[in-house]
């Protein structure tokens, strides 16, 4: 068989942002090659710059895998033609070679015109109706619906680094680390925090029971209460934790002031369980004054909305708890909307949920005490996520501090 070619090219910040680097290890690791035949490096950080290469192959379906493979990273043909469509030819069943998607944007060629994929997200297909192509799920995909297959016409586009010196995303330039001032970056997140509230931005909470064991709860319900929140993802241990602590100041059956045991603590869990479902919600619980403080108090009393999503292991669960995985999903990605940024605080399950539903242009924030945890989280596609490995008892104080400072101190 004879060496297959194509020609390819890509734009954007390919220096700065490694694009070019991993195109090109792409390719060698493959056992492809590549010539450059035009390159055109941008003058100053804010150019794009502009490549055009050949990429060979030992034969077409070599290349065919190369070229699959650097697609992922905004690569397209020079002369790109139609996106192909095939129908889907039963509900929730697709054609083989559907084309599945990343969690960066995606145009798709058709018509003579690129159009930009809605609902972006991470490994669903692209249906394409009414001149719109939207990310969809497999379990709502219809017999009959236009399913985006193969490679042909299809444009990923990966989101730049951030282009000025500043911020929390430019100071931790992705990944995760422990070996970080904790300090200084609990001032860059809340300067982040409070420039996105303030710049009109929406901020979801994806949180686990861990912020009330450690004794955090208080500072997720002040930044909630002073509308730095717009939305709180989790599962029914959050809520009970934090319930149980404004009933009884104990999480688990342990005083979270103090950490010491109480007597007959054990019982408070299901305590707390029961009283719910004796006063009928969390809602419920907080308009009859039962429920006084806490982060689902002020969800509550704010009107921010919540979504805990259930699990197999849960107590009770709460009345508040979707129990099926489907509907919870659906109601997470309405809160998920339109967010800016999410904050994803110890919950290995949630997080990595969530960061499923995000398209890569939302800045993502996972912080959590143990490192394997902000490591899967980036392992299984949220790769634009930033890891904090800190203990959140003692980081989440620190940022609200930081917080109510700049409010009182900037205009």
């Amino acid at each position: 068989m004879s060496e297959e070619s194509e020609i390819v090219e890509m734009r954007g910040h390919l220096i700065d942002s490694m694009i070019l680097a991993n195109v090109m290890n792409r390719v060698v690791d493959r056992g492809g090659r590549y010539e450059f035949l035009e390159f055109d490096v941008g003058k100053s950080p804010a150019d794009t710059s502009y490549a055009r290469l050949r990429v060979t192959g030992r034969d077409s379906a070599h290349l065919a895998e190369i070229l699959e493979d650097i697609h992922q990273e905004g690569v397209t043909e020079v002369s790109p033609g139609e996106a192909t469509l095939r129908e889907a030819p039963a509900d929730a069943t697709l054609p083989v070679d559907f084309y599945s998607t990343t969690n960066n944007e995606t145009r798709i060629y058709l018509g003579g015109k690129w159009l930009t994929a809605q609902k972006q997200m991470m490994d669903k297909c692209i249906i394409v109706q009414g001149g719109t192509a939207s990310c969809t799920p497999i379990r709502d995909v219809r017999k009959g619906d236009m399913v985006v297959c193969g490679e042909e016409g299809i444009r990923v586009v990966p989101p730049p680094r951030p282009r000025t010196a500043t911020g929390l995303f430019e100071f931790m330039n992705s990944g995760s680390s422990s070996e970080r001032p904790t300090q200084h970056i609990a001032k860059t997140v809340a300067s982040d925090i409070y420039d996105t509230k303030k710049e009109g931005g929406r901020i979801i909470i994806v949180g686990g029971p861990a912020i009330v064991h450690t004794g955090g709860a208080p500072s997720v319900a002040a930044l909630i209460r002073d509308g730095y929140i717009d939305g709180v993802l989790a599962g029914n241990a959050l809520a009970v934790h934090d319930i149980e602590n404004a009933l009884y100041g104990t999480s688990l059956g342990m005083r979270v002031k103090d950490a010491t045991l109480v007597s007959k603590g054990h019982r408070n869990h299901m305590d707390t369980v029961n009283a719910v479902f004796t006063h009928g919600s969390i809602p419920d619980m907080v308009e009859k004054g039962v429920l006084k403080r806490g982060i689902f108090y002020e969800c509550v009393k704010r009107g921010v909305p919540f979504v805990l999503a259930g699990s197999i292991r849960d107590d009770g669960p709460l009345p508040d708890v979707i129990t099926d995985v489907v509907d919870a999903q659906r109601e997470y990605k309405k809160v998920l909307k339109g967010a800016d940024m999410v904050i994803m605080i110890s919950t290995m399950l949630h997080s990595i949920a969530t960061g499923n539903m995000l398209p890569s242009t939302v800045r993502t924030i996972a912080v959590d005490i143990n490192q394997s945890t902000v490591t899967k989280l980036l392992d299984r596609g949220t790769w634009q996520a930033l890891g904090i490995v800190t203990d959140v008892g003692a980081f989440l104080p620190l940022v609200e501090r930081e917080i109510a400072g700049m409010a009182s101190a900037r205009p």
